[in-house]
C-alpha cells in the first residue's frame, strides 16, 4: 500500500529531478551549495538549527491562535539517542507543505512568506543543512505528516533517472514520505540516523553545553530536556523593566528595547560585566564583542548567520541602551558603560561607539540627589567621594555622581562620556564664601579628611574657607589657631584668626593651622597692638567697628583658662574696664575691692576702683591675673631693649646694670606707696608668691628699687642689715621687721658697695653714737678703701669728717689719725692715732678720708746695736721668713738682744719693738 504523501513530495523530487537532466550543472550547483553549507556555514550548528525551527514552531502556532508576540506559546524539546539514531522532539505548530517546500529548496526559508507575532530565525531553511554534517538520512516526524531525505535514495533517484552525476547529488533535494509519527506530546521530531564515526554520547554532551545559550537567545523556548538533563528558562519579572532569567543555576538581569534584549550575567545575587562575547541574531554569531551586557538582536546576517551583512546598522541597537542603565539601582549604573579597550572586531567597535553615545545624550547617570539621573556631561565626579561628603556638598557643587560611583578606579569611564572630573581645589572653590553653622563645617572637615593623601591634596585644600570664634568666615587654615578653649564658641577674638571650637578638627592642624592655648592667645602680639590702640583717645573705644566690650569678654574669658597666671603678659593690663563712675581705665590702674594695695597707697596714686559689677561678672582671680590691682603689679617681658617700660627710676637702673637683662621680670608701682606704709608693704611684698622671687635677684630691678627708694624707720634698705650679718655691725643697722630675710639682697651687701653706702659708711664711721668693734673698724676701712680704688666714689663725694675713728675704736681729730701703710709701724705708733684698713689700700683710705700716711708722717731710727747676719744662716731669719712670707731678696738682717727705736715727726720718743725696716731695706729683729 503507498503511504500518504500530504505534502506532495513526489511532485517535488519530479520537479527536481527534471531540472537535473535538462541541466548537469544545477546538479552540479545543487551539490555545491549543499555541500559549502555543510563544511562551512553550517557547521557545528546542528542543534543551534533545529532548535531556532522549534522557535519558529511556537511563533507559527501563535499565529495561528491569533495570540500577541508577549503571549506566545513557549516551546519545549526533548534530545535522545537510540542505537544509532538521534532524536530531537519539540513541540509547535506541524510541519505544513510550504515547510517542506523550504526544506527541500536550500536556497530559502519560509520565513518571509508568513508573518508571525514574533521575530523568526529561519524555519526549515538554508539552516537545516546542517544536519547534512552527522548524517544521510533525516526524518522529520510530525502530526500532520512525515518526510524523510536519504542520501542513499537520492543517488538511486539519480541513477535511475539516467542523469550524469558528476559528484554526489544533494540529499535535501529530494524528500520522501514517510510512516512514522512523532512521539506521543511532541508536534514535530528529526530523527537523524547518524554517521559510522559521530558518536552519540559527545553529540549529547555538546547538545547541553548549547542548551543554556539557546533557552537564553531564544525566548519561544521554554525548556530542553536532554537524555536525563533537564534545563528550564524562568522569567520573573522585576522593576523598571527588567526582568530576572534564570536557566539552572545561572542567571540574568535582562532588559528589553525596541531593538534588542540586553542581558547582564548575575553571580552571587549581583550582575557583573558580561565579558566577551559574540553578537547573537538572536544565537550566536562569529561577530565577536565586548561589551558589558549579552545583546540578542534580529539584525541582518549574511546566510550563514555568522557575520553581518555589509551595511547592517548595528549602531541602531543602541537606542534605548541607556533606559536600562536608568533601571538598574544607581550603585550599578556604570556595570553598562562599555570600556575604553581595543575592539574585538568592526561590529564591536561600531557597537560601543553607539553604546557610548547613547549614554552621554540620555539622562540616566545618578548625581547627589537625584537618583533618576542626568546627563553624564552635566555631571561631575569628586574621586573618593563618601557619602558624608556628599551630602554637605550637594548645595554648593551641583549635579555630583553618587559616592558609590566615585572611586578612582572610575574616573576614566566617567571621563570617557564626559563627565568633569574634579579636584579638590575645585571643590575648596565652590565652598568659598558658604554660609554654614560651625558644626556643618566640622563635619565637611571629618569628610574630607580621607582625601588629604599627599602634597598636592594639602595644596588644593589649602584655601578651605575656616570659621572663626568671632564670626568671621576667612579663607585658609594656614592663618588659623586652633586650641581647646573653655567657653571659646563665644569669644570674639578679633585680634587672632582662632577656629570656632565647634568646627575644630585634626584636619585644619595638617594644613597647617596652628595649635594655641589660651596663653598663646594672651600673649600674641596683634592682642598687644590692639589694647595699645585702646589707649588711643582717638579710638573713641572703637577698633574697627569692634568694641571694647568685645575685647575685655575675650580677654577675661581666655585669661580665666590658663593654669599659671604668672605666665600672663603684663600689659594685658591695659585692657580698657569700666571703673566705679563706669569710665574706662586700663585694668592695672583699678583697684579691686578690699584690695591689700588699698591702704599701702599715697593719697595721689593714679588709681580708681573696679565696678563691682565687672567683679560678679568674671570674678577677682581672673581679674587680679591681667593686672587688676590687688597687690603690687608685676611686669614681664621677654628680650627687653631698654627702660622703656614705665618704671620708677628704670633708665638709673638699666644704666648700673653691666649688661642688657635676658627677661624683664619687675614689681610695677613701688613709688606710690605712702613713706609710713612700708613695713606693711614689705609684707605685702614677701608674702605674695608671684614676687618672692624677684626680691632674691640683687641685679633685679625689684631688689634694687627697694635697696635704693623704700624706707624704714627713716632708712633706705640699702642702709639697713640683714638680720645676724656682722659685716658693718654697730655702723649700720638690722632691718627690724618680720620678713627681714626675704629682703637680703636689697640689704646693705658688704660685697657689692656703692657710692651712697660709702657715704654713709664713712659718716657713721665718725659717728659718736656708734660702738663699732676694731675688727668692724678695720674691715669698713679696709672696704671704703677699694670701694675708692674702683671708682665707686669720688673723695670730693665725701663730706669732710670732723672725726676719724681710730682702730681702737676712739674718735680723734683728722690731724691726729695716721693711716697705717708699714706694719712694723703699727708696735710704735699708738692704737688710738693708727686709722686701720688694708696696707695694699692704705693711699685710698688716706686720700678717703684725707688724712696722713704713717710712713709719711712719722721717722725712725734704730738706736740698738745688733749681730749682723744672714736670712739664710740664722735659725730666727729662717723662721721669720717663713712666717712672713717674705721674698729670699729681703736685704740684710740683724738680730738684736734688745730692739729700740728713736721716734720723730708725728710720733716722738723711743720705743721697744719686735721687728723693724730701715730705708735702705735692713730688717732688724729683737731676739726672743
Amino acid at each position: 500500500m503507498a503511504l500518504a504523501d500530504p505534502f506532495g513530495t513526489a511532485a517535488l523530487r519530479e520537479s527536481v529531478l527534471v531540472a537535473w537532466e535538462s541541466s548537469p550543472t544545477r546538479l552540479r550547483e545543487d551539490a555545491a551549495a549543499e555541500a559549502d553549507l555543510v563544511r562551512a556555514g553550517y557547521r557545528d550548528r546542528v542543534f543551534t538549527e533545529l532548535a531556532q525551527n522549534a522557535a519558529d514552531a511556537a511563533a507559527k502556532a501563535a499565529a495561528a491562535t491569533g495570540r500577541a508576540a508577549r503571549s506566545l506559546p513557549l516551546c519545549s524539546i526533548t534530545v535522545w539517542a537510540t542505537d544509532r539514531e538521534l532524536h530531537i522532539a519539540n513541540t509547535g505548530a506541524p510541519l505544513d507543505t510550504a515547510g517542506v517546500q523550504a526544506l527541500a529548496a536550500l536556497r530559502a526559508s519560509d520565513k518571509e512568506a508568513r508573518p508571525t507575532p514574533g521575530p523568526t530565525v529561519g524555519r526549515f531553511g538554508v539552516g537545516f543543512t546542517s544536519v547534512r554534517a552527522i548524517s544521510d538520512e533525516i526524518e522529520i516526524r510530525s502530526t500532520s505528516g512525515s518526510v524523510l531525505f536519504s542520501a542513499e535514495r537520492t543517488r538511486a533517484a539519480v541513477a535511475e533517472r539516467g542523469i550524469a552525476a558528476p559528484v554526489d547529488p544533494p540529499t535535501l533535494r529530494l524528500p520522501w514520505p514517510a510512516k512514522k509519527r512523532p512521539r506521543t506530546g511532541a508536534d514535530t521530531e528529526v530523527v537523524l540516523h547518524l554517521r559510522a564515526g559521530v558518536d552519540a554520547r559527545e553529540l549529547l554532551g555538546s547538545i547541553i553545553d548549547e542548551a543554556t545559550d539557546l533557552l537564553l537567545e531564544l525566548p519561544a523556548l521554554e525548556i530542553i530536556k536532554v537524555g536525563d538533563t533537564e534545563l528550564r528558562r524562568t522569567v520573573k519579572r522585576m522593576s523598571h523593566g527588567v526582568a530576572l532569567v534564570s536557566i539552572g543555576v545561572r542567571s540574568w538581569w535582562q532588559f528589553a528595547t525596541d531593538r534588542a534584549r540586553w542581558l547582564l550575567p548575575v553571580e552571587d545575587g549581583r550582575p557583573i560585566p558580561a565579558g566577551n562575547d559574540v553578537l547573537r541574531a538572536p544565537t550566536r554569531s562569529d561577530e565577536e564583542l565586548s561589551l558589558p551586557a549579552l545583546v540578542v538582536a534580529d539584525v541582518e546576517m549574511q546566510p550563514d548567520r555568522r557575520r553581518l551583512l555589509p551595511g547592517a546598522d548595528i549602531a541602531a541597537l543602541a537606542k534605548g541602551y541607556a533606559k536600562f542603565a536608568r533601571a538598574l539601582p544607581p550603585p550599578l549604573r556604570l556595570l553598562l558603560v562599555p570600556r575604553a579597550t581595543f575592539a574585538r572586531s568592526e561590529a564591536d567597535r561600531l557597537l560601543r561607539d553607539a553604546l557610548r553615545a547613547e549614554l552621554r545624550a540620555r539622562t540616566w547617570l545618578p548625581v547627589v540627589g537625584n537618583h533618576g539621573g542626568v546627563r553624564p556631561p552635566t555631571a561631575a565626579v569628586l574621586p573618593g567621594l563618601t557619602p558624608e561628603l556628599a551630602e554637605l556638598l550637594a548645595e554648593a557643587v551641583p549635579a555630583l555622581v553618587i559616592p558609590e560611583l566615585s572611586d578612582s578606579s572610575r574616573v576614566a569611564v566617567l571621563s570617557d562620556l564626559g563627565v568633569r572630573p574634579l579636584g579638590l581645589a575645585d571643590v575648596t572653590e565652590a565652598l568659598s564664601g558658604l554660609d554654614r553653622p560651625p558644626a556643618w563645617w566640622h563635619r565637611l572637615y571629618a569628610a574630607l579628611e580621607p582625601l588629604l593623601v599627599d602634597r598636592l591634596a594639602g595644596e588644593e585644600l589649602g584655601a578651605l574657607p575656616v570659621p572663626l570664634a568671632d564670626g568671621r568666615l576667612v579663607t585658609g587654615p594656614r592663618t588659623t589657631m586652633v586650641g581647646e578653649l573653655a567657653g571659646a564658641a563665644e569669644l570674639p577674638v578679633h585680634w587672632a584668626r582662632l577656629v570656632h571650637p565647634v568646627a575644630a578638627h585634626p584636619l585644619l592642624g595638617r594644613l597647617g593651622a596652628q595649635s594655641v592655648t589660651a596663653l598663646d592667645l594672651l600673649r600674641d602680639p596683634a592682642l598687644r597692638s590692639e589694647l595699645e590702640a585702646t589707649a588711643d583717645p582717638d579710638t573713641d573705644g572703637d577698633l574697627d567697628g569692634r568694641s571694647d566690650g568685645d575685647l575685655a569678654d575675650a580677654v577675661l574669658a581666655l585669661a580665666a583658662d590658663v593654669a599659671d597666671p604668672g605666665q600672663l603678659p603684663s600689659w594685658l593690663g591695659l585692657l580698657p574696664l569700666p571703673d566705679a563712675d563706669g569710665e574706662l581705665r586700663p585694668v592695672d590702674e583699678l583697684l579691686l575691692p578690699r584690695a591689700p594695695l588699698a591702704g599701702l597707697l599715697d593719697d595721689d596714686a593714679p588709681f580708681g576702683t573696679i565696678d563691682p559689677a565687672v567683679v560678679a561678672r568674671f570674678g577677682v582671680d581672673v581679674l587680679r591675673a591681667i593686672g587688676a590691682v590687688w597687690s603690687f603689679g608685676v611686669l614681664r617681658e621677654s628680650d627687653p631693649t631698654g627702660p622703656d617700660h614705665d618704671l620708677d627710676d628704670e633708665s638709673a637702673w638699666w644704666d648700673w646694670l653691666p649688661e642688657d637683662p635676658a627677661e624683664l621680670v619687675a614689681v610695677r608701682d613701688l613709688e606710690l606707696v605712702a613713706a609710713h606704709a612700708w613695713p606693711a608693704a614689705l609684707e605685702l611684698l614677701a608674702h605674695d608668691p608671684r614676687i618672692q622671687g624677684l626680691l632674691g635677684d640683687r641685679n633685679g630691678y625689684t631688689a634694687w628699687w627697694l635697696r635704693r627708694h623704700a624706707c624704714v624707720h627713716g632708712q633706705l634698705l640699702g642702709m639697713l642689715l640683714a638680720p645676724g650679718a656682722t659685716a658693718f655691725a654697730g655702723l649700720l643697722d638690722p632691718l627690724d621687721h618680720p620678713d627681714a630675710d626675704a629682703f637680703a639682697a636689697s640689704l646693705a651687701d658688704p660685697d657689692s658697695l656703692n657710692g651712697d653706702l660709702i657715704v654713709v659708711l664713712a659718716q657713721r664711721l665718725s659717728d659718736p653714737d656708734r660702738r663699732p668693734t676694731p675688727a668692724t673698724v678695720a674691715d669698713t676701712h679696709r672696704r671704703l678703701a677699694e670701694g675708692l680704688a674702683h671708682g665707686l666714689v669720688e673723695p670730693s663725694e665725701i663730706p669732710l669728717p670732723q672725726q676719724i675713728r681710730a682702730v681702737s675704736g676712739a674718735l680723734i681729730a683728722p690731724d691726729d689719725a695716721l693711716v697705717l701703710d708699714r706694719p712694723w709701724l703699727a708696735a710704735a705708733i699708738p692704737a688710738d692715732r693708727l686709722v686701720v684698713g688694708d696696707l695694699a689700700g692704705a693711699a685710698d683710705l688716706a686720700a678717703l678720708l684725707d688724712v696722713r700716711l704713717a710712713s709719711e708722717a712719722v721717722h725712725a731710727t734704730v738706736t740698738s746695736t745688733g749681730r749682723v747676719t744672714s736670712w739664710e744662716d740664722d735659725p730666727l731669719g729662717v723662721l721669720v721668713r717663713a712666717t712672713l712670707a717674705l721674698r729670699p731678696d729681703t736685704g740684710p738682717l740683724v738680730v738684736h738682744a734688745e730692739l729700740t727705736v728713736k721716734l720723730t715727726g708725728a710720733v716722738t720718743g723711743t720705743a721697744r719693738v719686735p721687728w723693724w725696716v730701715t730705708e735702705d731695706g735692713t730688717t732688724h729683729l729683737q731676739q726672743p
